[in-house]
């Protein structure tokens, strides 16, 4: 996974270099975006690494001459992990996010071409794992989890259209003492219409 991150990072690079279009034209509209990379679960019996996605449609309005403000919803799938080796024999199960995420956004373009993003909402997940009681009884959860998420990112407009970017997502999922809230570190791209 870090071979395929370095590899999509070096690309983005090297479209970076050649001559680009003017950068997107603010003047808003619909998008739709993909972020694929590695989620991180950390929490009780489980520490681990997966790879996740997420996708997002919108509207975003023009703001200021380069700033966008608009609204996403959408769909994520933070992965799978196993419970660390201490906890693997006591029935804990694999531990499992997912969900679906409605926010804010903005696109605020630093210069013609570079842009800087944020994201927040509210992330309902299927949240699936286990933890241990006081008295060190294994509990299974398979429930929802009615929290939120926030992401950062940067990224290039490519065009008008077409935009690239590497962007850090953190998704809160807690269900009683079940706490499995992953974060994602992605190459995400954009298409607006």
């Amino acid at each position: 996974m870090k071979n395929t991150l370095l590899a999509i990072a070096l690309a983005t690079a090297g479209f970076a270099a050649l001559p680009a279009a003017h950068a997107a034209d603010n003047t808003g509209g619909f998008f739709v975006n993909g972020n694929i990379g590695r989620s991180s679960l950390s929490d009780g019996a489980y520490d681990d690494n997966d790879t996740g996605y997420a996708a997002n449609v919108g509207y975003r309005w023009a703001v200021a001459p380069n700033f966008l403000l608009g609204v996403e919803g959408g769909y994520a799938k933070l992965g799978s992990v196993s419970p660390e080796a201490a906890f693997s024999n006591l029935g804990l199960g694999d531990a499992k996010v997912k969900g679906w995420n409605l926010g804010v956004n903005g696109h605020y373009n630093v210069t013609d071409n570079w842009y800087l993003s944020g994201r927040a909402g509210y992330f309902r997940a299927d949240i699936r794992g286990g933890y241990l009681n006081g008295a060190g009884v294994p509990v299974l959860v398979d429930d929802t989890s009615n929290k939120w998420y926030a992401g950062a990112g940067f990224g290039y407009d490519f065009n008008n259209n077409f935009s690239l970017g590497l962007n850090y997502d953190y998704y809160k999922a807690d269900k009683n003492s079940l706490k499995i809230s992953p974060d994602l570190i992605s190459v995400s791209a954009e298409y607006r219409f």
